[in-house]
């Protein structure tokens, strides 16, 4: 089975800055640029692993928007495909997991961020960026949700994680990661400012202390189960130095690429 790499080009449910909506097209220019390799770690050609594209405008309309969202994942699966997806801001999660439950069911989720994104609802918004896989949990999506690189947790969110069984990891608890229940169907939501912006500095809420590049690359090699689906969100250009941390998710994208391509 191959993938289809999707752009959603949405910040406008962000809580602090804008910038995220002009990710998809820039991560996408890296993925075959000179200056790198057009393979995975694992010798996966990333031309031959995505075998479509799918970056149209979303409506202006947050609910609309949503709902463009999930349908064009629904098609993606429909196809036969599997959908890796650009955002954004990771508000675009939900919509994206909506789709993968009604093709999959409850799904297990390795969930990489600094913040669990678990509010009930922020800033007078529960469909904010800061609130996907509480949406996601409340809607049936999830079986079991995994979290690691967390160091901006509020009492609320870790009230409402604990209520919900999801396990919730630091960036130093990485050898603690339960790999035992990222079995299929799995399914990969990345928010780069999980990295530490040492590595990762073109994020809009750069959190000191989160995890290396290596170590999540070390995450997905080390995955049972091949990722029926996966997004990277939260890259922000106008934050960026040197298109740093454009590259690590263009390496991101030919990584979780050749792990949804090389299960079948």
């Amino acid at each position: 089975m191959t993938v289809t790499l999707l752009g959603f080009s949405w910040d406008a449910s962000s809580s602090y800055a804008r910038g995220p909506a002009l990710a998809p097209n820039i991560i996408r220019s890296l993925l075959f640029n000179e200056a790198s390799s057009p393979y995975s770690l694992s010798g996966v050609d990333i031309s031959d692993a995505i075998a479509a594209y799918d970056f149209a405008e979303l409506p202006a309309e947050a609910e609309v928007s949503r709902t463009a969202i999930t349908d064009r994942v629904a098609k993606v699966v429909g196809e036969q495909n599997k959908p890796l997806s650009y955002g954004g801001d990771h508000s675009v999660t939900y919509p994206i997991l909506r789709a993968m439950k009604e093709a999959h069911g409850a799904l297990n989720i390795l969930h990489i961020d600094a913040h669990p994104d678990l509010y009930e609802e922020f800033e007078g918004d529960r469909y904010s960026h800061a609130c996907p896989f509480a949406r996601a949990i409340e809607d049936g999506c999830v079986n079991n949700l995994v979290q690691v690189g967390i160091r901006s947790a509020s009492p609320a969110q870790r009230v409402f994680g604990k209520k919900h069984d999801v396990v919730m990891l630091g960036a130093e608890e990485v050898d603690s990661i339960p790999y035992d229940k990222l079995i299929a169907p799995l399914y990969v939501s990345i928010d780069l400012d999980g990295i530490d912006p040492a590595f990762a500095p073109g994020v809009s809420h750069p959190e000191p202390g989160g995890l290396t590049v290596r170590e999540v690359l070390s995450m997905l090699s080390t995955l049972p189960a091949s990722p029926v689906g996966a997004d990277i969100v939260e890259y922000n250009p106008e934050r960026d130095i040197n298109l740093m941390t454009a590259h690590v998710a263009a390496r991101l994208t030919k990584e979780l690429a050749a792990a949804m391509t090389q299960g079948g």
